[in-house]
């Protein structure tokens, strides 16, 4: 992970009246939003982008010759040097819009997956990941004839890396891994694997949807091959997002979707594809959200990476020792200092969703279920927990409000 310098200080309560969802309340109490994990709120300047692109420049992009669609194009395209900038890419090649994580796995598992991975080859992922970075590689080895292996996590919720060169042995031709566990808040070691993994020949796949957001993340320093993540985790809208692709892999990958926008030549004998990365893009993308997100960005810059994690670092401090201070309470995964921004936990014999239900009603929003890690809750011997995860518009005193909503569960099923 990049080691960011500090910035000044940041007043986040201040920040929080740039987001206008915290005006309305919730059961008639303030709005309590503790599922970052799942999706970021949005504040004014970015909805503002969003809607200024349709009153004022809507078009379609590379095509037109017109002063809108000439304005809309530059300005989506400078979003593709915001996110290289951020990611400390090369060049802003490297970078491909997409609809986000999910789409991007989907996307590498098949112009390259089924280019490069065949009967009797091994894909590594680990046990903590996001189905959306399992099922994909998943499918892959079904069709391909290839074979799965997992990193696993110890009772602390790291990884285990004490058997990882025997996991890269043989014919490895790819390590898929989260960089920040959604359900544990573990920041894995992507540095010393993917260093591991390169000298067994094998490439890097890193799923940065939620360490992006509040670490900041530095690909030539990881060395990863590729990295995605998704705009509507870090401030952004829904539906768009980007992969990072070293060059020369996106080179000589074939196209995901035909069509328009991805090609040079079309000819009833065949086509030639457009240069990298338009050759991943086809069809109208998302263009009006892709913009507000370059916003989003401009945002984010502003307060500072360093901050984001600093901020979301005391938050889960406090969080841990509060709820750990509640008999019952089980919280997974590491310390506070060894995690981001995202708790956790089980209430006794208490079911997640009724702990979130009585949240709920006390205006506090936490997501409660399996988090899309089934397996990584198989591991932990437990069908659900109940997750609060927090970004730039949390304060302390929703870890009061949060804590006092837990003992009031307690009460509630435990008369």
């Amino acid at each position: 992970m990049r080691v960011l310098a500090p910035e000044r200080r940041v007043d986040f309560a201040a920040i929080r009246k740039d987001f206008p969802i915290f005006q309305q309340k919730a059961h008639g109490k303030p709005l309590i939003y503790l599922d970052s994990t799942a999706t970021t709120q949005k504040p004014v300047a970015v909805i503002e982008a969003l809607t200024h692109y349709y009153r004022t420049y809507n078009a379609n992009i590379h095509r037109g010759v017109y002063a809108i669609a000439e304005e809309a194009t530059a300005r989506y395209e400078d979003v593709r040097g915001k996110v290289a900038r951020i990611l400390h890419a090369r060049s802003a090649h490297e970078i491909v819009f997409t609809r986000g994580t999910t789409e991007s796995v989907n996307l590498v598992s098949n112009a390259w997956g089924r280019k490069n991975v065949g009967a009797g080859d091994v894909i590594v992922l680990t046990e903590m990941e996001h189905h959306s970075n399992l099922v994909p590689w998943q499918i892959l080895a079904q069709e391909r004839g290839a074979t799965i292996r997992y990193i696993p996590f110890d009772g602390r919720g790291k990884l285990d890396l004490s058997g990882l060169d025997r996991l890269l042995e043989g014919p490895v031709k790819i390590v898929s891994l989260t960089h920040m566990s959604n359900v544990l808040g573990t920041v894995n070691p992507v540095a010393e694997i993917a260093r591991r993994a390169h000298a067994k020949g094998a490439l890097v796949f890193v799923d940065a949807a939620q360490s992006l957001p509040h670490l900041g993340v530095d690909v030539q320093q990881l060395d990863c091959d590729f990295l995605a993540f998704s705009a509507h985790k870090m401030l952004g809208p829904t539906g768009t997002g980007a992969l990072y692709g070293k060059r020369e892999h996106l080179e000589s990958m074939p196209p995901f979707l035909g069509g328009g926008e991805m090609i040079r030549e079309v000819k009833l004998e065949g086509s030639t594809w457009n240069e990298v990365p338009w050759k991943f893009e086809a069809g109208t993308m998302n263009i009006a959200d892709t913009i507000a997100f370059g916003t989003a960005i401009d945002y984010i810059e502003k307060i500072g990476f360093h901050a984001i994690a600093e901020h979301s670092r005391g938050l889960v401090t406090e969080t841990m020792r509060a709820l750990g201070e509640i008999p019952g309470v089980t919280i997974y995964g590491p310390p506070a200092a060894e995690r981001g921004g995202i708790v956790a936990f089980t209430l006794d014999d208490i079911h997640a969703h009724d702990v979130a239900t009585v949240l709920d009603h006390e205006g506090v929003a936490v997501r409660a279920g399996h988090h899309c890690a089934m397996p990584l809750h198989a591991k932990l011997g437990v069908a659900a927990t109940t997750r609060a995860s927090f970004y730039v518009y949390n304060l302390p005193s929703d870890i009061e409000v949060l804590v006092e909503g837990v003992q009031k569960a307690k009460q509630v099923f435990h008369r």
